[in-house]
């Protein structure tokens, strides 16, 4: 193992591999700020780029392009409320609002250093722990993910504000009603009422941008515009970065957040099928659920932790993703998947057996993806003052902006107009939820975990015949199941005891 890692070393720090190493990191940031192009897109169009390079040079581009596109997302996200990966839906609840109230310069900050955080623990775990954490993945059955997704699924109650657990509950329904549609895992066509462009379903990237960038656009274009004096305009403008320092008070009350959540993260990276999506919403739920009374209230109208929480936590996923990648062969996402056929076209097998038989793909990958974080973050940090000039174009002009980015974002993926229609009418509906001030973020969670949970809970029945002794009979799946009754039931405890207090 330490032949591996020094062979991956020399080959990391080659100056050829340091080159591409950062054009990743600095393509990918930009890419992974533009609504819908995600590390998908970017990472296939570096395919026949790589294609004269060597497997470690290739596949230390597209790592590169790859984290440095879930880090860049984070800032489209908290700048005009359009996440441009869906890793970053979470960052928008704090970071959002933090930018509304003239702190735009510490959350891009806070979310820079959170994701280095995230991003470097990620890489130690990666380095240490790949060959128990093999195991340890390929240990998951269907059951296990079953009631992982359940628990998942408790998160609904860290977005809901004071007396909205119904309301919040009630997204979370109509989340998982939104994921039924179209073909279920046995191929049978489900509430596309005949409608040929819903045999697919719907894409998660078009329910996240109509009800954020398409909903906030459509708020900003019905609010009335306030009556306001040159000099109150230019100050408005002058406070759009702010301070970009974070106190030591600060430092100390989110640190703690961010190793709890980066290593939530890794662990859901690891399992093939979770993503840093999946991780962002379980770290903002669980971070929300540790928080005391006072803190709570601060989730959704810019929370420091709120926002930390789910940036240390994607990029320390998307490390994690590639556990599944390099030791088993499993791609654990879309992008992961990219990247396995880009592994195969080069003739390298991924697999138990990477790190024996190539151990200089497999070390340089994983010291790169620390390397990235640094070079992301010094990449980064100097350009938050540029960046956040965005916040300095009027209004009249940035709604039409967000409005062809995302709706142009969506089209690239699908090239579908049937999707623009689609996306404008559930953004008007999110308009309508908003009015009505229905929390939109559960229905989100809902629709990511309603397929994942559909189908596992659909194999665990046919292992176990129709009997629901799944839910006990393993200790994995047993232990996640009273985590998440315990998740659910020891608030409501607290709460009771409070009141009888």
């Amino acid at each position: 193992m330490l032949d591996g890692i020094l062979q991956g070393l020399n080959t990391a720090f080659l100056p050829i591999n340091l080159l591409l190493l950062f054009v990743g990191c600095f393509a990918g940031t930009f890419i992974g700020m533009l609504p819908g192009l995600g590390p998908v897109s970017a990472i296939a169009l570096m395919i026949p780029i790589t294609y004269g390079f060597d497997p470690s040079s290739g596949l230390i581009l597209m790592a590169g392009v790859y984290y440095g596109a879930v880090f860049g997302g984070s800032t489209s996200a908290i700048l005009i409320n359009a996440p441009g990966v869906s890793g970053a839906v979470a960052t928008a609840f704090d970071g959002y609002p933090m930018a509304q109230r003239g702190e735009a310069g510490r959350a891009l900050a806070l979310a820079a250093y959170s994701s280095f955080c995230g991003g470097t623990i990620g890489a130690v775990f990666l380095l240490i722990f790949v060959p128990f954490l093999a195991k340890v993945s390929l240990s998951f059955q269907s059951a296990d993910y079953f009631a992982l997704m359940l628990f998942g699924l408790t998160a609904i109650t860290a977005f809901a504000g004071k007396g909205q657990v119904l309301k919040a509950v009630l997204m979370a329904v109509l989340g998982l009603m939104l994921a039924t549609v179209g073909e279920d895992p046995s191929g049978i066509q489900r509430f596309t009422f005949g409608i040929t462009d819903l045999y697919d379903g719907i894409s998660f990237l078009l329910l996240s941008m109509a009800t954020f960038a398409i909903a906030e656009a459509l708020v900003v274009i019905l609010r009335p515009a306030p009556v306001e004096s040159e000099q109150s305009s230019q100050d408005v403008s002058f406070k759009a970065l702010g301070s970009m320092k974070l106190s030591k008070e600060e430092v100390l009350d989110v640190a703690p957040v961010v190793g709890r959540s980066s290593v939530l993260g890794f662990l859901v990276g690891v399992l093939p099928g979770a993503g840093a999506t999946i991780a962002s919403f379980l770290a903002y739920g669980m971070e929300r659920n540790l928080a005391s009374l006072k803190e709570k209230l601060k989730f959704g109208k810019g929370s420091l932790r709120g926002l930390a929480a789910p940036e240390s936590a994607n990029n320390a996923a998307s490390t994690g993703s590639f556990v599944p990648l390099l030791t088993l062969g499993i791609p654990g996402s879309a992008t992961t998947a990219v990247m396995l056929g880009a592994l195969l076209s080069y003739g390298v097998q991924p697999g138990p057996r990477l790190y024996i038989d190539n151990p200089a793909v497999f070390w340089s990958v994983i010291i790169s993806m620390y390397l990235g974080n640094v070079i992301l973050l010094v990449l980064n940090l100097p350009l938050i003052p540029y960046i956040s000039r965005l916040l300095d174009i009027p209004k009249q002009f940035l709604t039409p902006i967000i409005l062809f980015l995302s709706l142009i974002g969506v089209y690239l993926v699908s090239f579908n107009p049937f999707d623009l229609v689609m996306m404008v009418v559930i953004g008007a509906i999110a308009v309508f939820f908003r009015v009505l001030n229905f929390p939109l973020a559960p229905m989100l969670l809902g629709f990511i975990l309603g397929g994942m949970l559909e189908e596992n809970l659909r194999r665990a029945l046919m292992i176990s015949d129709g009997s629901l002794a799944f839910l006990w009979e393993r200790p994995i799946t047993a232990s996640i199941l009273l985590i998440t009754l315990a998740t659910v039931l020891i608030p409501q405890l607290l709460s009771m005891l409070r009141k009888n207090s």
